[in-house]
């Protein structure tokens, strides 16, 4: 009976298989269609032609996600290819497994989707062929093309890709722009609007259904040797999104050789905004670990001369308010020591930042230092008091400058027991004129990854590519910037991050990636600055002092920044959260959420048994009845609560905190209640 239906289930898959591909062959109409599910059945791709042109369409649970929507591509000096197509073959498999990460929002992920891989080919000559591979998730669906080393199709330079998302419904989308003329930024606050006025927006692509009843998130995955993808808005009032990718100077967008891949194209779908976090659609779609070893791998807090520059205290060019001097690194090494935080990043430290250093971009050297920072004493010193030492690397979009040094600099790092770096790239395009998102940058990108990794260095990148899950196959790509962060509320003229800001980005940008957001300033109204009052037209934090400590817990990433100068959090009760929060979770839970609203996540200590929950809000007041219920059962613990104190207000009076403690169980319930603009941090420990 067993091996009866072994071979009636191997027949009906011939069958099938042979049925599609059959009718395929025949015809190429809207009919012939190719299927596959979910594991749980909810998310269904179909993949058909259409009058020799290849479209796939997404449902959920019956109801239409994407209309049949266009793959293809368009070439210089060679045809587009998009018509013409027949299907050659359809192969399938599933996979089920569960995976560790060093690090991340949870530590374990589990990696089970069906794969559909449809081979198509030109019916004439040149007879062209590739395949598309689909992956269908319980939580979405990721899908890449690939082209097979063939006669006729060697070298190639794709001007256009053709992949089109054609929304079914005219959901509201959180989005930022990506065609402002020769500015290739993404530190923009977010907007908001129905699909159908879209113009050309960045991913992570966030958009809720009219009826609120799905949540759809457009990106890509495992970004290598290809150009970073934006989304063309829609043409003649419709919904249908396009493939828009970063150009070369002269135009064209991929240069390649088959055989060759793309990166994954990411659609991330969940029934309420709470679901969508932890996302790990894009790392499941990276390769595994390729390091021999990640113990040197270290996730930690740090404090760092920075702030200073964004305030005035401090200046980046040597001078008399210079901050990366010798001395004043070992002020904030032993500060960072006596706080038990991990590490100390030291910018401005290196030749180079004399006079307009954003124009003078090959003038950095990333070895030699100021007369007045020796950078052998400072990691002597840093080491000496258990501290690493984070060494900073601007390069204001010299990449070439960078490259020629990378080597030599990163040896020379690794030599004085130095295993960390921030990069920056504060330039719109490179030197070169390409896009600072095209293939050249993705290039350089993953080669710097890579040259860390070969010399034992963790990387945390500003004005970056965005993520896509490449952290799953380079643990020591640990996080980066790519959003506006912190110090916008330093700047004059720029109006500072409004309260809503970090609720849009814990559903936006941060299902990307870790961010480097830089949070925890307690002087709110930066007066230490200016040194008097501020005025109120003056730059200031749009937050409570109680927000601050909850975006440790909201906003994740494994390289956490103590951000305020640290005469700042003298004689402050409330920096103990900072000192005891992680940043390397075990479990990650949304408890509320709403987009541009409010959140509340709590999140479980890696290797350990404490439990951390921060809530944030708009500018609106809030409460929260918060269960408990994710604690162990039959224990005891104690919740020490960091909350707005009477009368917070984020405008009017957002430096009052309330330090609490209560005895709590999984069968309590915590009421929080969050002022305006503001925040709750909580830590859960076990009662000793």
């Amino acid at each position: 009976m067993r091996a009866f239906r072994l071979r009636l289930r191997t027949w009906t898959r011939f069958l099938t298989l042979g049925l599609a591909s059959a009718l395929v062959a025949a015809g190429g109409h809207a009919q012939d269609q190719i299927r596959v599910a979910s594991p749980d059945g909810r998310n269904r791709i179909t993949v058909e032609l259409r009058d020799g042109a290849l479209f796939y369409s997404l449902q959920r649970d019956g109801r239409a996600v994407l209309l049949p929507s266009r793959l293809g591509f368009e070439f210089r000096e060679a045809p587009p290819l998009r018509d013409g197509l027949r299907v050659v073959d359809t192969t399938r498999s599933t996979v089920d497994q569960t995976w560790t990460q060093p690090w991340g929002e949870v530590a374990h992920v589990r990696d089970h989707h069906r794969e559909l891989r449809v081979s198509v080919a030109e019916s004439a000559p040149p007879a062209r062929r590739f395949a598309v591979v689909f992956r269908v998730f319980n939580d979405g669906v990721g899908f890449r093309y690939e082209f097979p080393e063939q006669p006729g199709f060697g070298e190639f330079a794709i001007t256009e890709e053709l992949t089109e998302f054609a929304l079914a419904d005219d959901a509201r989308a959180w989005w930022i722009p990506s065609n402002r003329p020769r500015l290739d930024r993404s530190e923009m606050l977010y907007s908001s609007s129905p699909v159908s006025v879209l113009d050309s927006v960045q991913t992570p692509l966030t958009m809720e259904t009219r009826d609120g009843r799905t949540l759809i998130v457009i990106h890509e995955a495992n970004l290598v040797d290809y150009a970073r993808m934006n989304l063309r808005g829609p043409r003649m009032e419709n919904r249908t999104l396009g493939a828009a990718l970063a150009p070369y100077a002269d135009g064209i967008k991929v240069r390649g050789r088959t055989p060759f891949v793309t990166p994954w194209r990411t659609i991330q779908l969940a029934d309420r905004a709470t679901d969508l976090v932890p996302s790990v659609l894009g790392l499941n779609l990276n390769p595994p670990n390729v390091l021999p070893s990640t113990d040197w791998i270290t996730p930690m807090k740090y404090v760092g001369i920075w702030w200073g520059m964004h305030i005035g205290t401090m200046t980046l060019s040597p001078g008399p308010k210079h901050g990366a001097t010798t001395a004043n690194a070992k002020r904030y090494i032993d500060f960072a020591s006596a706080n038990g935080i991990g590490g100390v990043l030291v910018e401005g430290w290196n030749v180079g930042w004399d006079g307009d250093w954003i124009r003078n971009r090959n003038a950095f050297s990333f070895t030699q230092a100021y007369p007045d920072y020796d950078l052998g004493e400072v990691a002597r010193y840093a080491h000496e008091k258990g501290v690493k030492l984070i060494v900073h690397n601007e390069t204001s979009g010299g990449v070439e400058n960078y490259e020629r040094q990378m080597d030599s600099a990163f040896a020379l790092y690794h030599s004085l027991g130095l295993d960390a770096v921030k990069s920056g790239y504060v330039t719109d395009l490179t030197s070169e004129g390409h896009s600072h998102w095209g293939q050249y940058m993705v290039r350089h990108y993953r080669k710097v990854i890579e040259t860390a990794a070969k010399y034992g260095i963790m990387l945390d990148v500003h004005e970056p590519v965005h993520a896509t899950g490449e952290r799953r196959t380079y643990p020591n790509m640990m996080t980066r910037e790519g959003a506006r962060g912190q110090e916008y509320n330093a700047w004059g003229g720029e109006g500072g991050n409004p309260p809503e800001h970090e609720t849009i980005l814990f559903f936006t940008r941060m299902l990307a990636g870790p961010m480097d957001f830089t949070p925890g300033i307690f002087d709110i109204l930066i007066e230490r600055g200016t040194g008097r009052p501020r005025r109120p037209e003056e730059p200031r934090v749009r937050t409570t002092l109680a927000k601050q400590l909850a975006l440790y817990v909201v906003l994740y990433s494994p390289l956490q920044m103590a951000a305020d100068l640290p005469e700042n959090y003298e004689h402050q009760p409330a920096f103990q959260f900072i000192r005891d929060v992680p940043v390397d979770w075990d479990t990650t839970r949304v408890l509320e959420g709403k987009i541009g609203d409010y959140v509340v996540v709590a999140r479980r200590e890696r290797s350990g048994e404490s439990w951390y929950v921060g809530a944030i809000t708009d500018e609106e007041g809030r409460s929260f009845d918060v269960p408990l219920s994710f604690l162990s059962p039959n224990r005891r613990y104690v919740a020490e609560i960091y909350a707005d104190g009477p009368g917070a207000h984020w405008l009017t009076n957002p430096l009052p905190v309330a330090i609490s403690r209560r005895a709590v169980t999984a069968n309590s319930r915590l009421r929080l209640s969050l002022a305006p603009g503001g925040g709750q941090a909580i830590r859960i420990r076990p009662a000793r």
